[in-house]
């Protein structure tokens, strides 16, 4: 079966003065028709770099899709024209970028900015655009459609125009959405309504979904499965469930001791990952966050491990993987039967295992 989307080998990079900036080095995976799939890392690891590369809008220059394949319903969508993407991009890959304030248009009107893009993928009048526009907003949960689809942005707040960034990347019936860190800048009480209005809509639809963001609690509740980026590589790839229960990379470790835990309500302070991530110009040779690692023996640093099947569907790129996994997380306290007694549960962006949360 051909999934809906295939990365193969992707790379793209930023000539600037300093030198190349290998910002996405090798990336491959998929994603199933109505999957939702985590891609997380911390700033500057490739995430969004990634995912502006598969809806093609890298500013070149400076940046450039130099290798790799983006299979799009079995068809490479690097290789097609401009005018090709276009029609694809909106209408069956859709966007919801990280800061909808920077994202909508401050001079025209929701209707304005809604209709258009229904005219231009649906064929739709201006009347017929103009009432799908206030159904959209309805559907995503803002009140009195019919009167705010003629405001502007400015007059929404910041959880009110990321829902509005919502409406539009399903105004068209996308088979795919990629949501570029859609809680930034939100409370968390609003995170997670932004978080559980996705994953609804999504289901509802039959729509596939991309979830990037730097924090694991966020979608612990979300995600099929889940990439692990880090230096521009995905170091870790697998089921959610597996990639909670059983890491089997230092870098995921890292991620999941400092996140916290609502069943340990006595942890004082969360466990850092120390140090800074590589330089993406000159990275070192061997394994790139060899440097950060407590776990790294002489062969990190010359030799760069390849990702690599651990279980079935679970792969990881770490020449130490036998000596993680639960037992290495501070984070699980050695207690691999939390993460067994039920499903991962993530309240206001905190990890849950089970039924073993506290009351807030």
């Amino acid at each position: 079966m051909v999934s809906l989307l295939e990365v193969k080998n992707l790379k793209t990079a930023f000539f600037t003065f300093e030198g190349v900036v290998r910002a996405v080095d090798g990336v491959s995976y998929e994603v199933e028709e109505g999957e939702t799939l985590g891609l997380v890392g911390e700033s500057g690891c490739g995430k969004s770099v990634s995912a502006l590369s598969l809806m093609r809008l890298i500013p070149d220059p400076p940046g450039k899709i130099t290798d790799g394949e983006v299979l799009f319903e079995g068809e490479d969508i690097l290789k097609i024209d401009m005018d090709d993407m276009r029609r694809i991009r909106g209408a069956k890959m859709s966007m919801v970028f990280q800061e909808p304030m920077t994202s909508l248009n401050p001079v025209l009107t929701l209707e304005k900015q809604l209709s258009e893009t229904l005219q231009l993928h649906k064929g739709m009048s201006r009347e017929e655009s103009r009432q799908e526009s206030v159904n959209l907003l309805g559907r995503v949960g803002i009140p009195d459609p019919e009167r705010r689809v003629r405001q502007y942005p400015h007059q929404f707040s910041g959880g009110m125009r990321q829902r509005v960034m919502i409406a539009m990347a399903l105004s068209c019936n996308p088979k795919l959405i990629i949501a570029d860190e859609p809680t930034t800048a939100l409370d968390v009480t609003i995170q997670a309504q932004i978080l559980e209005l996705m994953k609804s809509l999504t289901t509802e639809f039959g729509v596939a979904l991309i979830v990037i963001t730097h924090n694991l609690g966020v979608v612990a509740r979300y995600a099929d499965r889940m990439n692990i980026m880090y230096a521009g590589k995905i170091v870790e790839r697998g089921s959610a469930r597996e990639i909670y229960s059983n890491p089997r990379h230092p870098y995921t470790v890292g991620l999941l001791n400092s996140v916290p835990r609502l069943d340990l309500p006595r942890r004082a302070k969360l466990d850092p990952i120390e140090g800074q991530p590589p330089d993406l110009v000159n990275v070192p040779p061997g394994c790139s966050f060899r440097d950060r690692c407590r776990w790294a023996i002489d062969k990190c640093a010359t030799d760069e491990p390849p990702l690599v099947e651990w279980t079935d569907g679970h792969l990881t790129a770490c020449w130490r993987s036998d000596v993680l996994g639960p037992e290495a997380l501070e984070f699980m306290r050695g207690s691999q039967e939390l993460a067994d007694e039920g499903d991962v549960q993530v309240t206001a962006g905190q990890v849950e295992f089970g039924n073993q949360g506290t009351e807030s």
